[in-house]
Formats: structure tokens, C-alpha cells, sequence
């Protein structure tokens, strides 16, 4: 028995996440499905990180355990010729045997982008969250510095989770021509923790939210202060580092 790991990218427009749904397209069934199809062997697929729906990937990793007699090479060229288009894998190594993608995991990174522009390329429309509107950018850059921080992050995710307490060791936004683009990275995340931030940032760009207001939030825990969720679609999960 073989433990592998796998980094992989990602379209997730048409997914309904990472995670396996009874009767929806995920990300873990296609691949689930594709080394069934390859090996007649179920096999389970553990991700790094648990994308929602509509939620991308460059470098999501995932492991899964089997005794196939394919060798890596081979294993990796054939899931890609099966797999859909949406999905590519990058490279698939043989792990030690105690590697599993996210226990072992140390931190993720991920990467929001906005289009500050009156139109957006089509090109982009499917990664990107389109904002034609003013903002004061130097407000948001400001405020994105300050969850660059170790602290309960209840006030800024969708769900209660007993452990909210999260380390943030990145959290920057920078503009590049008409693309403002947000980086955190943190050893783990709360459910639409990054989207929450990101529309917070938002609301302090439109001048709604104060960055001197945002360690208030912090302390209130209360979801309703913070900004609206972002949009799925300008998220991608960068990398994972071990």
C-alpha cells in the first residue's frame, strides 16, 4: 500500500466545491472517479483544504492511499486523460507513510482579485469579482494589515466553530494596473473566512467601515458588523505549504 501525494488545479466555476455531495460535481468525486475508472479500486481522496463552490485552485494538494501497479509516470498521465478539463493534476510523488494532505498541512495560501475597472476582459469574467465603483485604496491596504494577526476570527465566518482562533501570518493587498489583488495566508481557515475579510475590506474602500473600526469587530464577534461575503469566483487557493 502506496501513500501519494498530488498537487492540482482547478476551475471551480462549475463545482459544487472540494468535498463529495450525494449527486453534485465536486472536485474530490472527479478525482475519486477517475482513479476508480483507472484501477477498479475505490480510493478516497483527502484535499488540503476544503474549496467552496465557484472557489478556485492553483496548487490545492490532495493524498490518497492504494497498491496500484502503475507507476507514478503513468498514474499521473492517466488521471489526466480521464479527469475533465476543469481539472489538471501538476505532479503526483510517492509521500511517507504518515503524510495525509491536511493533518500534515502547515499553512495555505490564498489569493483574491478584483477588476477595478468600468469592464472587465471576458477572458476574466469567470475569476474575478468585477468592481466598477470608487474606493480608497489606501484605506483598504491599511485595514487588510491589520488581520495579519493571531485571534478569534468569529466575526468574520459564516459558521460557529469551537476553535475560531486562527493565526494569519499574511494579509496584504496591492493594485496592479486595473487588478486589486488581497493574499493571506494562515495555517487554516474559518468557512468563508477570506470572502468575509475581503468584503469588509470593501465596505472600507467604499468608506462604510472605518479601518479603526475593524478591531472592534474583532472584539464583538458579531458576524453583522463585518462586510458581506465576496463572491466565490475572485478566490483561489495558491498553495499549501508542508
Amino acid at each position: 500500500m502506496k501513500n501519494y501525494k498530488i498537487v492540482l488545479g482547478y476551475d471551480g466555476t462549475d463545482f459544487l466545491g472540494w468535498q463529495r455531495q450525494p449527486g453534485g460535481r465536486t472536485v474530490q468525486g472527479a478525482l475519486e472517479e477517475a482513479l476508480r475508472g483507472i484501477t477498479g479500486k475505490r480510493t478516497v481522496v483527502h484535499g488540503a483544504g476544503r474549496t467552496d463552490a465557484g472557489v478556485h485552485a492553483l496548487g490545492q494538494a490532495a493524498s490518497f492511499r492504494g497498491s496500484f501497479k502503475l507507476a507514478d509516470k503513468v498514474l499521473l498521465r492517466a488521471l489526466n486523460a480521464v479527469l475533465p478539463d476543469d481539472v489538471r493534476v501538476f505532479s503526483l510523488v510517492q509521500a511517507p507513510p504518515d503524510f495525509h494532505a491536511r493533518r500534515s498541512a502547515r499553512s495555505k495560501q490564498y489569493r483574491y482579485r478584483i477588476v477595478h475597472a468600468p469592464q472587465p476582459s471576458p477572458l476574466d469574467r469567470r475569476f474575478v469579482l468585477h468592481w466598477p465603483y470608487p474606493l480608497r485604496l489606501g484605506k483598504m491596504r491599511e485595514a487588510a494589515r491589520l488581520f495579519a494577526r493571531s485571534d478569534d476570527f468569529s466575526a468574520f465566518a459564516s459558521n460557529r466553530d469551537r476553535s475560531p482562533v486562527r493565526a494569519v501570518t499574511r494579509s496584504e493587498l496591492r493594485r496592479s494596473g486595473n487588478e486589486i489583488v488581497y493574499t493571506i495566508e494562515a495555517g487554516g481557515f474559518l468557512r468563508y473566512m477570506v470572502r468575509t475579510i475581503v468584503g469588509t475590506l470593501l465596505e472600507v474602500g467604499r468608506g462604510r467601515i472605518a479601518p479603526g473600526e475593524i478591531e472592534g469587530i474583532f472584539r464583538s464577534r458579531d458576524r453583522s458588523r463585518a462586510g458581506p461575503t465576496a463572491a466565490a469566483k475572485g478566490l483561489t487557493l495558491v498553495r499549501v505549504d508542508y
